[in-house]
C-alpha cells in the first residue's frame, strides 16, 4: 500500500495539545491548512524532545545561517486555544524528524506513524513511496519558536511533582520513596498501620 503523506507548506495552526485529566492525559499535535486538519497522537516524552530539539535546532540555524530567530514567541501567534474537534486521530506517532530547509526559511518537522518494522531513516523527511503514513509541517523560525513553547507549557501543565521526590502526585495519594513508602496525603491515623 502506498504511503500517505500529509504535507503543510503554510498551515494555519501547527500546535501540542491533550485530552483527559493530569495523570490521564492524550497527547496530540494537530496541523492546520485551508480547513483541513490532521491530528496524530504521541507520547508526552516525544512532545518534551521535539520542544527541547526544535529550540537547540533554531539556535543553530541562527548561527550557521543568519536566519532571524525570535528569542521568544511575539504576542500576536501565541496560541492558547484548545484542539480542533471533533478529534480525529490519523496515526499514532513513532519516529519524529526534524530539519531545515535552506530554500523556504523553514523548519520541517515530520512525524512518521509506528511500525512494527524498524524505521529505515532514509523515509524521513523524504518522499519516498514506501514507509510509513507521514506528517510534514514547515514553520518558519516563528511559529517554530511559538510551537516549542506552547508545547513546553502542555507538557508542564500535568501533575504537581511531589515536594520531597519530585514524582508525579495522584490525586488518590503518592506512595513516596523519601517517607519509606507511605502514602502522603492520608490521615495520620492510617499512616501507623
Amino acid at each position: 500500500m502506498a504511503r500517505i503523506i500529509h504535507l503543510f507548506r503554510e498551515p494555519d495552526r501547527f500546535v501540542a495539545g491533550t485530552v483527559g485529566q493530569p495523570g490521564d492525559r492524550v497527547f496530540y499535535l494537530q496541523a492546520s491548512e485551508e480547513g483541513r486538519t490532521v491530528s496524530v497522537s504521541l507520547e508526552k516524552q516525544q512532545v518534551a524532545v521535539l520542544a527541547e530539539r526544535l529550540g537547540a535546532l533554531l539556535e543553530e540555524v541562527q548561527r550557521r545561517f543568519g536566519a532571524e530567530v525570535p528569542p521568544a514567541t511575539p504576542g500576536d501567534v501565541v496560541d492558547n486555544q484548545p484542539l480542533e474537534v471533533p478529534l480525529d486521530e490519523e496515526f499514532r506517532v513513532g519516529t519524529m524528524g526534524l530539519g531545515w530547509d535552506a530554500e523556504s526559511h523553514a523548519v520541517v518537522i515530520e512525524l512518521l506513524a509506528v511500525t512494527e518494522e524498524e524505521v529505515d531513516e532514509s523515509v524521513v523527511l523524504d518522499d519516498t513511496e514506501e514507509g510509513p503514513d507521514a506528517v510534514r509541517v514547515f514553520l518558519t523560525p516563528v511559529l517554530a519558536r511559538a510551537f516549542a513553547q506552547r508545547a513546553e507549557r502542555v507538557v508542564a501543565a500535568g501533575r504537581k511533582p511531589c515536594p520531597l521526590c519530585n514524582g508525579p502526585l495522584d490525586a488518590e495519594g503518592h506512595i513516596c520513596p523519601r517517607q519509606n513508602g507511605y502514602r502522603r496525603g492520608v490521615g495520620a491515623d492510617e499512616s501507623d498501620e
